[in-house]
């Protein structure tokens, strides 16, 4: 198992209680799977449009994360 940090911005936070949380995955589990996972664990975010980032690069989900990494997630923002 691995280490990773998760980082909540903006709504995201508000909806998870918090800013940051450690969650422990497989080694070599994409980005997509660790995504599912963190709203697995707080469902509410599924109700948002949201992005996520690995390492402060937006992720397209295919990216293998590592121990120590860092996952973002956050809210969309359109603007006019």
């Amino acid at each position: 198992m691995m280490k990773v940090t998760v980082l909540f911005f903006g709504q995201t936070a508000e909806i998870a209680g918090k800013r940051e949380v450690e969650m422990l995955f497989a080694e070599s589990t994409a980005a997509n799977v660790a995504f599912a996972k963190i709203v697995e664990q707080y469902p509410k975010l599924s109700e948002n449009k949201l992005l996520f980032a690995v390492n402060q690069t937006y992720a397209n989900g295919d990216e293998i994360i590592n121990h120590g990494d860092e996952l973002a997630v956050f809210t969309a923002v359109s603007g006019g």
